[in-house]
Parts: C-alpha cells; sequence; structure tokens
C-alpha cells in the first residue's frame, strides 16, 4: 500500500485529478453493475409479472359473472350425476379427460370426499377437469394445491373433492 501512496505522491497535480477521477467513476461503475443493475433488473421483473397477474385478474373478474351464470343456469349435468362411486368416478373422468397418466393416488376423505393426487398434470387440463366434476357431477372443489414443476405448465396437485349430498 505505501508503494501505490508513494506512486500517487510521485505524480503532478494534473495526473493526481485524473487518477482521482478514474478512480471513482471506476469506483461507482462497479457499485452498479454489481449491486444497482441486478436489482433494478429483478424490480423491473417483478413489476412486469405483477402486470400480468393484475391483467389476469382483471380478466377473471370480468368473466366472473359469466361463469356464474351459466353454473347457476344449467341443471346439474346434462345427464345428471353419476352413481359411481367417488373413486371409480374421479379415475374414469380424470382419464377422459387424458389426465389417467398423471393421476398418481386417491384417498378417500369422509363419507363423501377424496383426496386426488396429481404429478405432472396440465394445468390447463386439471382445471377444465376440475369445472366439468362441478359443472355435470355436483363435485365441488374443498382444497387445492398446485405445485410448479420443471416443465412450464404443468403441475403436481393435490386435490380435495366432495359430493354434494342429497337433502
Amino acid at each position: 500500500m505505501q508503494k501505490l501512496k508513494d506512486w500517487f505522491a510521485g505524480l503532478n497535480e494534473r495526473e493526481r485529478i485524473i487518477v482521482s477521477v478514474g478512480s471513482v467513476l471506476v469506483l461507482l461503475t462497479a457499485v452498479y453493475m454489481l449491486a444497482l443493475g441486478p436489482f433494478y433488473s429483478a424490480v423491473a421483473e417483478r413489476a412486469e409479472r405483477v402486470e400480468r397477474k393484475d391483467a389476469d385478474l382483471a380478466w377473471m373478474r370480468s368473466v366472473a359473472s359469466e361463469v356464474q351464470v351459466l353454473g347457476a343456469g344449467r341443471p346439474v349435468g346434462a345427464t345428471g350425476p353419476s352413481d359411481e362411486s367417488l373413486v371409480v368416478l374421479v379415475d374414469r373422468t380424470a382419464r377422459e379427460a387424458g389426465l389417467g397418466t398423471a393421476l398418481t393416488g386417491q384417498t378417500p376423505n369422509g363419507q363423501t370426499g377424496i383426496r386426488v393426487r396429481m404429478e405432472g398434470a396440465a394445468f390447463d387440463t386439471v382445471v377444465t377437469w376440475l369445472g366439468n366434476l362441478q359443472l355435470n357431477q355436483a363435485i365441488s372443489v374443498e382444497s387445492a394445491q398446485f405445485d410448479s414443476t420443471a416443465t412450464p405448465g404443468q403441475v403436481n396437485a393435490s386435490i380435495v373433492l366432495n359430493r354434494a349430498t342429497a337433502s
């Protein structure tokens, strides 16, 4: 460090100013490149993601009334709810929807419920299948947990379904 001080002291006034200003510029550039640049980039990405989610939410709100009208105006299933056991019904409808290979487990949950486990299932297909179960079979989703996978658009899902009981 002493050699550096001696070298700096040996410079004339103009050279010391140039070296000092250059050092400050290098320091500021390094701070920006190592700290602020990635931070600003991450903030911009998050802001973009929030904008996309807001747009999705706005769309969902705009069609919510249509979905409610369609759900309320349609009788429960054109063919009526099935008399099949819930395990058989879930298995059959999942296979019909193209989710047969993704369906990895079913466990009864009380007298009118079932826990379903899916792995590597197409998210859009799962949501469509759940909607069809509700509309056509009077089966409601009590809870659902979706975890993303390495493949975009595919999820691992744990879903609890309940069959409406006749009053």
